[in-house]
């Protein structure tokens, strides 16, 4: 993609997969409500029932932005074979996340199986399915990419919040209690050899997630999304600021540009890198860190 800094390699490490699987989990919650109800209650495009069609949309999506590769994010439990059908059919242009749920009693099995397939990412919600990541069966998923190079793991902190839920009238009954990156500290230390991944630089634990990645080498930090969450902040604070005081504390080489795209039509969310490369661009950062955030730190992580 052409840039500020020139030509460079853009890979979205925040990218939600929403298959017909994840619109048929949601439907099963609300009472009358089919697939089709609720992606027409969104407003958004029905997704075809083959995780391949979807993967089809995206690729030309992404190809038609210069963006060379993105992290899809199968986005509720149980549908690791929608991002894994759509890395097997794009292998250079997909790297599979999947959201798991440590307390699913066939998790470590689901798991285990998919990062055979080639999973790159777990994704943790400790609020949404209400535990704390260091609950052993927590540990017992990590421990499954502790020992496998190119696999991270993603813990989402800070505010949760599903857009969709709220279109359809379906609660969200997340419990905050679990959303403190304080509570990765000790499993980055217990792993220092495998990569976590904070998204949204804490969504609103910001001075949290800088303490931990300060103090802990294998923690890196997503750009993704608005960063509205900075509202909540006891002081006004930027987006400027906020890069700026997380290059100081984690550096270029531990922040991953992210978009949190996820529907069609609006597609990937260009306005967002936008923001972000103008910000980076006024902070003076080098076409070489440039380089690493947008791109070269996720390529780097989940390289086999």
């Amino acid at each position: 993609m052409h840039t500020r800094w020139g030509e460079i390699a853009i890979s979205d490490a925040h990218v939600h997969f929403f298959s017909h699987r994840f619109f048929s989990e949601l439907a099963r919650q609300k009472a009358g409500m089919s697939a089709h109800d609720v992606v027409r209650s969104a407003g958004w495009e029905p997704p075809s029932e083959d995780p391949a069609g979807l993967a089809q949309r995206w690729d030309a999506e992404l190809a038609r932005h210069s963006v060379e590769t993105a992290a899809i994010i199968a986005s509720v439990p149980g549908d690791e074979d929608s991002v894994l059908a759509a890395a097997a059919r794009f292998p250079n242009r997909y790297f599979a996340y999947a959201l798991v749920n440590p307390l699913a009693p066939d998790a470590a099995d689901r798991t285990a199986a998919a990062i055979e397939r080639g999973l790159r990412g777990v994704c943790l919600f400790p609020a949404m399915h209400r535990y704390c990541v260091q609950d052993e069966r927590a540990l017992r998923i990590i421990d499954l990419t502790a020992h496998r190079p190119g696999r991270v793991v993603f813990v989402h902190c800070g505010v949760l919040t599903v857009g969709i839920r709220k279109k359809i009238g379906l609660p969200s009954p997340f419990d905050m209690r679990f959303s403190n990156p304080v509570d990765v500290h000790a499993i980055a230390l217990r792993y220092p050899a495998q990569p976590f991944v904070i998204p949204h630089f804490g969504a609103g634990y910001f001075r949290e997630a800088l303490m931990v990645a300060d103090l802990c080498p294998n923690v890196y930090l997503d750009t993704s999304s608005s960063n509205s969450w900075t509202r909540y902040q006891p002081e006004a604070i930027t987006l400027r600021q906020v890069f700026d005081r997380a290059l100081h504390v984690a550096g270029a080489r531990r922040l991953l540009f992210g978009t949190d795209s996820s529907y069609f039509p609006r597609g990937w969310h260009s306005a967002i890198f936008e923001e972000q490369a103008r910000v980076l661009w006024e902070l003076g950062v080098s076409r070489e860190d440039a380089e690493l955030i947008f791109g070269g730190n996720l390529r780097r992580l989940v390289a086999q």
